[in-house]
């Protein structure tokens, strides 16, 4: 007798071993239609199996549906080979390779003569739409590993071929059929393609076998799918806004940057974009002065063996750029913590000194591949708002807790209110003693605690040498940002030789707080554009205030006003061009600049000016000295 248990606690028993499709059968008819796979085990153990996986022995069971998220993960894995099977009906020459779930979807890369056309990409969506409709059963096979080899060559599919050749001797592998398809895969699938309905292809782009920019290029077809109609339109139309609000896009219309051949990976920041950075980085920079930071400043290159010290050469060599001179080699920095580590090597550090903190606009270079590229937000050359934090083991604790509510008064200034705490605890491979890692991993979560916060673990996910909080924003559009982190390392000061003396005269080894709030400051302005759709707040906006004349006579009185504003530190400029006022209105309109102050001859009469704010508003005629105390009241208040 086979006993299963069911989520509710209930259970049911069966006489031979049964598959999940008969134990949802036999709970109700309702729940066998819907049923795409099943979950056996609890926790970390548990399992998502087919639905035409059979049960053994006694086991816990979950009937996994669309309104579960494994059941989700089915789906996209179920509609990437949906795709295949459409490309291979409709190109039988092409070659498939690989296709994962990813987030909001999933992609498949394939080889084929001639690249994929928008023409093609709308036939082979409309063929999985034909095929699914078929509801064609999903049926699994497993072969030894050899002869599944033989069998995909048989195919002229020489990529699965490789794939599988590198599995162990010995293993046996499965393959999903569904119709005249069969590809590889570990699965499971829904049990037929009549489940797969809300799908939709999304691009065409280039991609190499196995991600080595050495072997031959594929074409990747992304794609998403969904449980229901209404959960893909709004997907879609949160890609349409989101498209409307790409940094890259409005970049350009905004004038505020550049990205060009000439130095790919890097940013040519123009006037109203550095103004951006400017103000970015000085409110960085007073967040600094006002929390007991000491601004330093490293150098760009460091000798190799620094960090090979370090472990930093052995782990990311191949993202490090490197030069020599005089026969000595050398590495621009992918980070500042070696370098504040020598600046605090540099004379007798005390117990009293402690906790001492560093913080540097430290400017770092990472060998990042062409293809990882994406506008400002991941390029090779940044600018990090990093600091690091030497202390004791008994002031980790107390300064993670501040840094979490600094941490938190920073993001809300720029507009971001819901935050996401994670913390990444001790993978497998890691240095030092586990008493060290406890100690370090009860200060991360008692911290977040004391902060009065939900958190999640991450487990296995710290770095090798110390696990972390990683703070990661939600925007508008409700897409997370990992930005901001704050990592406990007990190892990279001692590996460097840092020293303090103790309040017992005895030397020890400082702990290290590696901490960034906006990361990146070329990734957080991109962040900042696409939350904001390029409004920037009155105290980020590059022009805060165009002062525009309707005739010649009000030249004058343009001129005066912006004189004015700017001598008490607005970012305001005129514009007396010989246009129509509305032509005026609607072009700084769509350069999104926060106010726009109209004088005529009556506004130069009184000396006031009619103010229209961002998003059509008429705020009506006032005072300059009423208007001035608006602003200042919205600078002050980071609205």
């Amino acid at each position: 007798m086979i006993k299963i248990q069911l989520p509710d606690g209930s259970q049911r028993e069966f006489a031979q071993p049964p598959t999940v499709a008969d134990v949802a059968a036999s709970i109700g008819t309702g729940l066998a239609k819907a049923a795409l796979a099943g979950r056996i085990g609890h926790g970390k153990e548990a399992k998502v199996v087919d639905t035409s996986y059979r049960l053994e022995r006694d086991t816990p069971l979950a009937i996994v549906t669309e309104k579960d998220p494994d059941g989700l993960d089915v789906i996209r894995h179920s509609t990437a080979h949906l795709l295949a099977y459409a490309v291979k009906d409709l190109f039988p020459e092409a070659q498939v390779t690989i296709g994962p779930v990813i987030e909001n979807g999933f992609y498949y890369d394939f080889a084929y003569k001639r690249p994929f056309t928008p023409e093609d990409l709308a036939a082979i969506e409309a063929k999985m739409t034909e095929l699914a409709k078929k509801d064609e059963k999903v049926e699994r096979r497993v072969l030894p590993r050899d002869e599944a080899v033989a069998y995909f060559k048989s195919l002229g599919e020489h990529y699965k071929a490789e794939i599988i050749e590198s599995i162990p001797q010995g293993e046996d592998v499965s393959l999903y059929r569904e119709g005249q398809f069969e590809d590889l895969c570990r699965g499971p699938h829904v049990p037929s393609t009549g489940k797969l309905k809300h799908f939709k292809l999304m691009k065409v782009a280039g991609a190499y076998w196995r991600g080595d920019h050495r072997n031959e290029q594929l074409q990747r077809i992304y794609g998403t799918a969904w449980a229901t109609k209404d959960e893909l339109q709004q997907y879609l139309r949160m890609l349409e806004e989101a498209e409307k609000r790409d940094h890259r896009k409005l970049g350009k219309e905004l004038d505020l940057f550049h990205i060009d051949e000439h130095s790919p990976g890097t940013v040519f920041w123009h006037p109203k974009g550095w103004t951006v950075w400017q103000e970015v980085e000085q409110y960085m920079r007073r967040v600094y002065r006002d929390n007991g930071y000491l601004e330093v400043k490293g150098p760009q290159l460091l000798d190799q063996g620094l960090w090979e010290k370090t472990g930093h050469w052995q782990k990311y060599r191949e993202n490090m750029f490197t030069t020599e001179s005089e026969k000595r080699d050398y590495a621009l920095k992918p980070m500042n913590c070696p370098g504040h580590i020598l600046i605090f090597k540099q004379g007798i550090k005390s117990y009293r000194d402690l906790p001492l903190r560093y913080g540097e606009f430290g400017q770092c270079h990472r060998n990042e591949p062409t293809g990882g590229l994406h506008g400002i937000m991941r390029v090779r050359g940044f600018t990090q708002d990093d600091g690091h934090i030497f202390c004791t083991e008994d002031q980790i604790l107390p300064e993670c807790t501040v840094y979490t509510a600094l941490l938190q008064k920073v993001y809300q200034d720029f507009g971001f209110t819901d935050i996401i705490y994670k913390v990444a605890t001790r993978p497998e491979a890691r240095i030092g003693s586990d008493e060290a890692w406890d100690k370090a991993e009860h200060a991360l979560m008692e911290s977040l605690r004391r902060s009065g916060v939900q958190f999640e673990i991450a487990p296995g996910d710290g770095a090798f040498y110390g696990p972390k909080i990683e703070y990661t924003l939600k925007d508008a559009l409700g897409r997370p940002w990992q930005v901001g982190t704050m990592q406990v390392d007990f190892f990279m000061a001692e590996r460097l030789g840092a020293e303090y003396v103790a309040e017992s005269g005895e030397r020890r080894t400082p702990v290290m707080l590696h901490r960034a709030i906006v990361g990146s400051l070329e990734r957080f302005i991109g962040i900042l554009i696409e939350q904001h759709a390029g409004a920037l707040p009155v105290w980020l906006a590059p022009t805060q205030v165009v002062v525009t004349s309707i005739t010649d006579a009000q030249h004058d009185y343009v001129s005066e006003i912006v004189k004015t504003l700017l001598k008490q530190g607005v970012r305001a400029q005129a514009d007396l061009r010989h246009e129509k006022i509305t032509y005026k209105i609607r072009e700084h309109s769509m350069q999104k600049v926060p106010f726009i102050l109209v004088v005529g001859d009556k506004e130069k009469a009184s000396g006031a000016v009619a103010v229209r704010a961002r998003g059509n508003q008429d705020l009506g005629v006032m005072s300059l000295d009423s208007f001035v105390q608006k602003l200042a009241a919205d600078i002050a208040a980071k609205v």
